[in-house]
């Protein structure tokens, strides 16, 4: 410091430059702290104040909810009743009328007459419930209904079963058979004691018997094994086309150049590919329930062992190998190892029903 020409020094040591600095860098932390402290204060009001209007709305709905129905019962009715005409509707359209009346041989039960009575008695001591017993008497109507309809699909998949000679009951025992089932336990209950209304486990067991028997009828030959130009030779007796003598043919002859396509009727699982003694090259196809369909005399194959197939797909070439007097594809569809007539599995399919005897000399076996 220069005073009146004078020139004065202060010095100032390293302790107590240590001391400034600390008393310094304490204020800065002060500072810091108080700043993080208030930011933390303001995140905890904020989420209380959020908590607490997330609880208020969550009590103002089921308030609001138990006020609704203590208040007016008549409006949950409404809103139950509309949700039932909303379910009537949408079956109705995709499913088509249910049925109400009782065929003779039916089982399911008809809850009109007691549902009324229950209606008429609740409406009488119970004013303010009638509209709900008026929804429980339609619903069982509802359940009712879907059973009648669902048994009547499961009669018309077993009629046509019993048409082709397979075995329903064979199909619907796997229904009966536990071994090799298992996973959670998941319960299924139509009141608060965890028991279910009879109607309602009767319905579940009619669904699962229809589901059981249009899965089989689905699984019979549907289409076309090949593209017809004739049928050379039928099911049934024939002269042998070699010797000329009696003779039985397990199937149907559809005849057509060498390297035509062959089609799986039906979908199943192949489970032979390879040569058969007078059927030359052939795959087989199981479709379950002891039905198989057999291709023969093919030129190719193209498909293996294992392999599930749907319909149309294609399995093989026509060709003319084995005991054949011209290319064509033999056909069989058995059922335990019994050929029968493929006629009745593809009498929807378009021409199949146009027996063309053809040339003698293109008929095969």
């Amino acid at each position: 410091m220069r005073s009146e020409g004078q020139v004065r020094f202060i010095k100032v040591s390293s302790r107590i430059q240590i001391i400034g600095a600390s008393v310094v860098a304490a204020l800065l932390l002060v500072w810091v702290l108080s700043l993080a402290g208030m930011a933390v204060s303001s995140y905890l009001a904020s989420r209380d104040r959020l908590s607490l209007l997330h609880r208020e709305a969550t009590v103002a709905k089921s308030e609001s909810r138990l006020e609704a129905y203590g208040a007016d019962i008549g409006k949950v009715a409404e809103d139950l009743k509309r949700r039932q005409d909303f379910i009537d509707q949408v079956t109705q359209a995709h499913i088509g009328d249910l049925p109400k009346d009782q065929q003779v041989g039916e089982t399911v039960s008809n809850s009109a007459t007691e549902s009324a009575e229950t209606v008429k008695k609740v409406s009488a001591f119970i004013p303010e419930a009638a509209a709900l017993a008026q929804i429980e008497a339609r619903q069982l109507a509802f359940i009712e209904g879907l059973t009648r309809a669902a048994d009547r699909r499961s009669a018309a998949a077993e009629a046509r079963l019993v048409r082709l000679g397979l075995n329903p009951k064979a199909v619907l025992a796997r229904l009966e058979d536990r071994s090799a089932q298992g996973g959670p336990l998941i319960s299924l209950a139509t009141s608060r004691d965890g028991s279910i209304d009879p109607r309602f486990q009767r319905f579940g067991l009619s669904l699962a018997r229809m589901e059981a028997l249009e899965r089989s009828v689905a699984a019979l030959p549907q289409a076309m094994p090949a593209s017809l130009e004739y049928i050379s030779s039928g099911f049934g007796y024939r002269p042998d086309p070699f010797t000329g003598g009696p003779d039985f043919h397990g199937g149907l002859d559809f005849k057509g150049p060498i390297g035509a396509p062959i089609y799986a009727a039906a979908r199943g699982k192949v489970t032979f590919v390879g040569q058969r003694s007078g059927y030359g090259n052939v795959v087989e196809v199981d479709h379950g329930h002891g039905l198989l369909t057999r291709y023969a005399h093919m030129s190719g194959f193209r498909t293996r062992v294992g392999k599930e197939v749907i319909p149309g797909e294609m399995i093989g070439l026509i060709g003319n190998t084995g005991r054949s007097t011209g290319p064509h594809l033999h056909f069989e569809v058995r059922i335990n190892d019994r050929p029968v007539n493929p006629r009745p599995f593809l009498e929807a399919v378009p021409n199949v029903l146009e027996k063309d005897s053809g040339n003698p000399a293109q008929r095969g076996r």
